[in-house]
């Protein structure tokens, strides 16, 4: 590539966004450099750190396992865990994973959510700034949570015996046919090639400078220990390969979620498990609680099992990205200069797959609670001329 081409590729964030409906699906932007050293293209096929979008990943994971009869949404978790997971400030709440996939767990991310190889989930959740004392699992008090999902990766693993990234792949990433997984295991080295690298906005790299190699371990370990997984447990630390934000996928392969959610599940979860994930299982109406995470400015406004529901909240929502009042099923994504969504509009079948990158922490709000890049992304998107067949 010509050097000026190099310059120009750099200056311009990686944006990549496909439409699609319940059949087909196309892609409408692809823009920006997914490796500024190189000046690799990013295109609809090149992988990249999706953020919480993973949530919803992990959700149909769940829901897979609650069709088979494995896991009770409503099941006090402990009697996965094999010890008891209490709020210390409700001794007598029950835990379940309705609770943790809908952010109502009265679980709080100032303990921190990362833990490292050598660490168990159960020692993190000892810190008693794990919990919300304010607040008992199941009250209408919704606290955006990352910490809720290495817990639920680890009652998969142990209801299972199976490592999380191994089981997304054969539970829900092989059979949709995507090329995808968590914190890269276990895609391929071609796929790793392909990586999009997140740079922030002054430029600094934020992830995945992979160089074109897998990374030596796949997941954070604690210092002075080996990155030995053979000899991990399922089950003792559901954060390992980051359940909450650490799904590697490409938009092309994203969108085949959404065509697959457009359908209703059909073919894949049961019209129950459907149901189940889609409602809300909390809506904003303007008095109820919020947790910390930026959920009163009306960004938030309806949730259920790791889905964000938009454009149908109450009074002080301003969650509308696209500006045309249909409501929307899917998930947002925010981590390491990226912005990402995957939405459907389950009425019409359509639905749109984007990431962007380089966006500033503070990046200014367009018209809604989302930031003026993504309603951008997304107007840019919508107003493409390559039609879907």
């Amino acid at each position: 590539m010509p050097l000026s081409a190099l310059l120009l590729a750099a200056a311009v964030p990686a944006t990549v966004a496909v439409r699609f409906d319940r059949h087909h699906a196309v892609a409408v932007l692809a823009e920006g450099a997914a490796d500024r050293a190189t000046g690799r293209p990013a295109d609809a096929r090149s992988p990249v750190r999706i953020a919480s979008i993973s949530k919803l990943v992990a959700a149909l994971g769940v829901m897979r396992l609650f069709d088979y009869g494995t896991l009770d949404l409503d099941r006090d978790v402990s009697d996965y865990l094999g010890w008891r997971l209490r709020n210390p400030a409700f001794p007598d709440a029950v835990i379940t994973l309705r609770l943790l996939l809908s952010h109502r767990s009265s679980l709080s991310d100032d303990a921190g959510y990362i833990i490292p190889l050598g660490e168990s989930l159960r020692q993190r959740l000892a810190d008693p700034r794990a919990w919300d004392r304010n607040h008992a699992p199941g009250s209408d008090w919704f606290h955006y949570t990352n910490l809720n999902f290495p817990v639920v990766a680890s009652v998969m693993e142990k209801a299972t015996g199976e490592r999380f990234d191994q089981l997304m792949h054969h539970l829900v990433l092989a059979p949709l046919g995507l090329s995808a997984c968590y914190n890269w295991s276990p895609c391929s080295a071609q796929e790793a090639e392909r990586a999009v690298v997140l740079y922030r906005a002054d430029g600094d790299v934020a992830k995945d400078d992979l160089h074109g190699a897998l990374p030596a371990c796949p997941v954070e370990v604690m210092p002075g220990h080996a990155c030995d997984l053979a000899a991990y447990r399922p089950g003792e630390n559901g954060a390992l390969f980051s359940p909450q934000g650490g799904l590697r996928i490409s938009m092309m392969d994203l969108a085949r979620i959404g065509q697959m959610l457009a359908r209703g599940g059909k073919g894949f979860i049961s019209a129950e498990a459907f149901a189940e994930m889609t409602r809300p299982h909390w809506r904003f109406d303007g008095t109820n609680g919020l947790g910390e995470n930026g959920e009163g400015d009306g960004f938030f406004c309806a949730y259920g099992l790791a889905v964000q529901t938009l454009a149908e909240g109450g009074r002080g929502c301003r969650d509308d990205l696209f500006g045309d009042g249909a409501r929307r099923i899917g998930h947002a994504g925010d981590a390491y200069g990226l912005k990402s969504g995957l939405w459907v509009d389950p009425a019409r079948g359509r639905g749109l797959a984007f990431f962007t990158t380089a966006v500033a922490d503070d990046a200014p709000k367009g018209s809604s609670a989302f930031t003026a890049r993504e309603e951008e992304v997304v107007a840019r998107a919508s107003a493409s001329r390559r039609a879907l067949p």
